[in-house]
């Protein structure tokens, strides 16, 4: 739309100019190019804190005490001075300057955890339409955890895990959900995904994703859970067959003692009558039989939707044996191991869930693991679609509709600008220059897919980070809220409408560069969503430091 790159010229053109259509957000995000965070203030003055990140409408900073489970919110202000001089801008900024305090007003400091039960530094997810925080504490995981009923063995157990509800305007916890003896990936919001007003938990020991939803009073009220039972009857229909089943004066019963004797040489054995006898104690102490001979839920709608799906392909009864021995009964045994690593929303009625191995879903690399791809309807209880992560049909889907995949809220505008290579030209062109030169498309294709399912707010909207209006290294910062490997070198943003010079530079740590080369030096980066502001955190990990720098626009 805009003609000149001068901001006043800018201006004036539009209120003389109207973009076209649907294009209005769009380019009024071009004015930042003229607004950039050019200005460094070095090694800032501010308390021993974990900064965590700006919610995504601007309105608060989330950080956390290092030593103490507190949990301190911070307003974004702007530096204001006065200077007696009529050229402002050629003067030194005052001494105010270098203290955090000149840029954040503290709004309040709360404690969430016990003193067992430390905040988890890595989890957080934003509720924008109400201002509520969701927060995460828990105890140390115990690896060598006892065998317990319905668990899978060799997930390590956290005695306690605690969700809370904050409304960030005042700090008042409206409300908390405590799992125990359980596992859930906590770290950078892996194991929860917020959609709207629904919350999806993924519970890895007992392989569970509860379904919870917010209410605008602040209650988190269970809405299903997905793993032993699918349907809300499921378990009152299981549980009053199992009672026929065991019941000795039914047919059913009957026919399980004359079963279980049966598998003994005499018609009698000790194993049998012990099957029995807990039976029956079951049935007696409306307890669970020890050895549940069923599968879970999720996992029986799984098979029959993989067996339903093989036996359509083929209509000649030969084939379709023989294509069942091949993808079915070959690999049964596979599907029935198959673990939920991590799970997201589509929209409210469809998740998006990924199946693994054991050792893949507790590690943070999952890139060498087989995994699948399985879409399930949660209204229905059905599944309807499954696939591996290097299927073809998925990748094109991928593609075409990522922004799909992101899901974002109904109530958030400022993800919608998130660059991808579904909504951006150049994102498009970077995917497939990687793809050309892959010398296997199937491992291009499960390198790609390898980031379903999105982790739930895990970018920043910021516009510094809108690749149709700057070009910058993803190497050392991107819109992903990761740690990156520091450098002594400043990361230079550079306009795609002038690509000879550069915008503005981020620079982290000391102005004068690191006097030790060889210590192991990481950098973080805080995007104010729409402000020129910035926060850069440079940590040395031997010895312990961190240098704090905030780059903004004088």
């Amino acid at each position: 739309m805009f003609k000149s790159n001068n901001l006043v010229a800018r201006i004036f053109e539009r209120q003389i100019r109207t973009p076209p259509p649907g294009t209005s957000v769009h380019c009024a995000r071009q004015f930042y190019e003229n607004l950039v965070p050019s200005y460094t203030i070095y090694d800032v003055e501010c308390p021993d804190l974990s900064f965590r990140k700006f919610t995504d409408d601007g309105l608060y900073l989330i950080s956390f005490s290092r030593n103490h489970p507190k949990l301190i919110v911070y307003r974004p202000a702007w530096l204001s001075f006065s200077c007696d001089g009529q050229d402002c801008d050629t003067h030194d900024l005052p001494l105010k300057a270098k203290k955090f305090e000149s840029f954040f007003t503290q709004l309040y400091c709360i404690s969430l955890a016990l003193s067992n039960e430390p905040i988890c530094k890595d989890f957080f997810l934003y509720m924008e339409r109400n201002q509520f925080g969701l927060f995460a504490t828990s105890s140390g995981q115990i690896h060598d955890a006892p065998p317990t009923e319905g668990a899978v063995q060799g997930i390590p157990l956290i005695e306690t895990i605690t969700f809370h509800l904050v409304r960030l305007e005042d700090g008042v916890i409206l409300d908390e959900k405590v799992f125990r003896n359980d596992f859930i990936n906590l770290a950078h919001n892996m194991g929860v995904f917020l959609y709207d007003d629904l919350l999806a938990i993924v519970s890895l020991r007992y392989q569970t994703i509860h379904i919870l939803q917010v209410s605008d009073s602040g209650n988190l009220v269970d809405v299903r859970a997905i793993g032993a039972f699918c349907g809300e009857d499921d378990e009152l229909f299981l549980t009053s067959n199992s009672q026929k089943l065991l019941s000795s004066e039914s047919p059913e019963g009957r026919s399980l003692n004359v079963f279980c004797q049966s598998m003994a040489p005499n018609g009698k054995s000790k194993q049998s009558q012990s099957v029995v006898n807990n039976a029956e104690n079951a049935l007696t102490d409306n307890l669970p039989v020890p050895e549940n001979p069923f599968l879970s839920g999720i996992k029986q709608r799984l098979l029959s939707f993989i067996f339903r799906r093989i036996w359509n392909e083929e209509t000649d009864p030969i084939l379709r044996l023989q294509c069942l021995k091949k993808k079915f009964y070959f690999h049964f045994q596979d599907y029935v191991d198959l673990l939920i690593w991590k799970v997201q929303f589509l929209d409210r009625h469809h998740l998006l869930i990924k199946f693994g191995s054991m050792d893949g879903g507790v590690s943070r690399n999952t890139d060498q693991h087989p995994a699948f791809f399985a879409v399930y309807n949660m209204e229905a209880a059905e599944f309807v679609a499954f696939y591996q992560n290097y299927a073809d049909e998925l990748y094109f889907l991928f593609e075409q509709f990522a922004d799909h995949f992101h899901a974002p809220s109904k109530n958030s505008l400022h993800v919608n600008f998130i660059s991808s290579h579904s909504n951006n030209i150049y994102a498009l062109e970077q995917l497939r220059c990687i793809k050309n030169k892959s010398n296997s498309f199937s491992q291009f294709v499960k390198k790609t897919l390898v980031s379903l399912p999105f982790t739930c707010q895990s970018q920043s909207p910021s516009p510094y980070f809108d690749q149709s209006l700057f070009r910058f290294d993803e190497k050392l910062i991107s819109a992903t809220d990761r740690h990156r490997q520091s450098t002594d070198h400043p990361i230079k943003f550079i306009s795609r409408r002038q690509p000879k010079f550069p915008k503005f530079k981020i620079k982290p740590g000391p102005e004068a560069g690191s006097g030790d080369g060889q210590a192991k030096k990481i950098s973080s980066f805080l995007f104010h969503p729409n402000l020129p502001l910035a926060i850069s955190v440079q940590q040395t990990l031997f010895p312990q430091e961190s240098v704090v720098n905030i780059h903004f626009r004088r």
